[in-house]
């Protein structure tokens, strides 16, 4: 018995330094650094005749992408976005071209699951620039509800 103890208390010794010395892969530092890479996430409107395409990356609460309106018997619109994210709301600005034109205004979309439910507004022209009046007043999936979908 007496030689048991002390075999033991090397053994467990030896073992507690062997898991010490191994290497972690979900460390809160190594999440930080996924998330600062930016993750990218895609989504897409279908309905009848009318699509749109938007694709996400989300840096901590930075967004950048890229949207695509094709609405029937309407003109094209294609562009790319920059804004911000608070909690599950996306507020950015769309810069696109259609007829020619380049033209940006504000987008706002409400994060549901894998949904992302655009917004609605009183709208006003605030330095040639499209803008919602008032952000709280804002309705959201009676217009184009984008689904998630896998990235291209």
């Amino acid at each position: 018995m007496k030689n048991i103890i002390p075999a033991f208390v090397i053994f467990t010794t030896f073992i507690i330094a062997c898991q010490g010395n191994s290497t972690k892969t979900n460390t809160p530092d190594s999440n930080v650094a996924k998330q600062e890479a930016g993750i990218k996430q895609c989504f897409q409107y279908i309905s009848k005749k009318d699509t749109a395409s938007l694709s996400l990356t989300t840096n901590k609460d930075k967004v950048t992408g890229v949207l695509t309106y094709r609405i029937f018997e309407k003109d094209k619109n294609n562009g790319t976005l920059s804004g911000i994210v608070k909690g599950d709301t996306i507020v950015a600005d769309y810069t696109f071209q259609s007829e020619g034109t380049t033209s940006t205004r504000e987008v706002v979309w409400l994060r549901k699951n894998d949904q992302l439910l655009e917004a609605t507004g009183d709208i006003d022209e605030v330095n040639g620039k499209t803008k919602f009046k008032n952000l709280s007043a804002l309705s959201f999936g009676k217009s184009i509800v984008f689904n998630k979908t896998a990235c291209k």
